[in-house]
């Protein structure tokens, strides 16, 4: 091994080690500068091009990583066509390791579009983050999220997580809101009231079946009120008004809401 070694390197003798730690010392100079420079030029820039400055920091960097490599290496490694071929062989290993995560998702996005299980406009959910699909790229997919986050999920995740695809191709969804009331109450008065609220919604879709459903709880009852908006991006908006109004005419029924210490004192808990 110390031979192979011996022969990819030059003579310590022909190294120019003052001329590759001045090198290096400039590189790394220079690279602090465009982290220091640039966000402070950015800030000179209207909003608009604000971030298109700061993106060239990162590419920079890597630019003059790049170029350090390219100047240094044959300062150190003999030139041979036995050692390039090594050093390429060496250096294929180091990014099969490095990229393998890469080519998983750049495999898992072929099969993606083979298979669909989302495509752009799409309300998909990926463990915590769920939003509408902006993006379907090569290794990732972006998702906007109600709160306005764009989260990048790479398609590799397809390997070993599930998606849940909300609306799949189709212009609206299922949206589900729920009430939670004391036991104690008149049960069918409660849901031709709540049946009402949903059916007099600005946001509902009346091409589409919408209805009521009952689940009992020790801690209490549990209203959940089904139905399509017009629009998938009217989820939340619809969501919204239905909590609001049921909870305004139910009030108008004297019946009970279950607490959450009510909850929390039961055997179990809301589900």
């Amino acid at each position: 091994m110390n031979g192979q070694l011996a022969e990819i390197l030059r003579d310590p003798s022909d190294i120019p080690f003052l001329l590759l730690v001045v090198g290096l010392a400039a590189a790394a100079a220079a690279a602090y500068a465009v982290s220091w420079l640039f966000p402070r030029l950015a800030e000179a820039f209207p909003a608009r091009f604000r971030t298109r400055v700061l993106t060239l920091v990162p590419a920079l960097r890597l630019l003059l990583g790049l170029a350090v490599i390219v100047w240094a290496v044959p300062k150190v490694v003999a030139p041979s066509p036995q050692n390039l071929v090594a050093i390429l062989g060496a250096l294929g290993i180091a990014l099969g390791f490095a990229f393998k995560d890469y080519v998983a998702s750049l495999v898992a996005g072929v099969i993606a579009v083979a298979e669909r299980p989302y495509r752009q406009g799409d309300w998909v959910r990926f463990g915590e983050h769920y939003g509408e699909v902006r993006n379907v790229g090569s290794r990732a997919i972006q998702i906007v999220t109600n709160d306005d986050d764009v989260v990048t999920i790479p398609h590799g995740r397809l390997w070993t997580d599930d998606v849940a695809n909300a609306n799949d191709g189709r212009r609206t969804l299922l949206v589900v809101a729920e009430v939670w009331l004391h036991p104690d109450h008149d049960a069918e008065a409660v849901r031709r009231r709540l049946v009402d609220v949903l059916a007099t919604s600005r946001f509902l879709d009346p091409t589409h079946e919408f209805r009521v459903m009952l689940v009992e709880h020790p801690w209490g009852s549990r209203y959940a009120l089904k139905a399509y908006p017009l629009d998938a991006r009217d989820q939340f908006a619809f969501r919204t008004d239905l909590s609001v109004r049921a909870k305004a005419a139910l009030r108008g029924l004297g019946v009970r809401f279950v607490e959450m210490r009510e909850a929390a004192g039961a055997s179990g808990s809301p589900r």
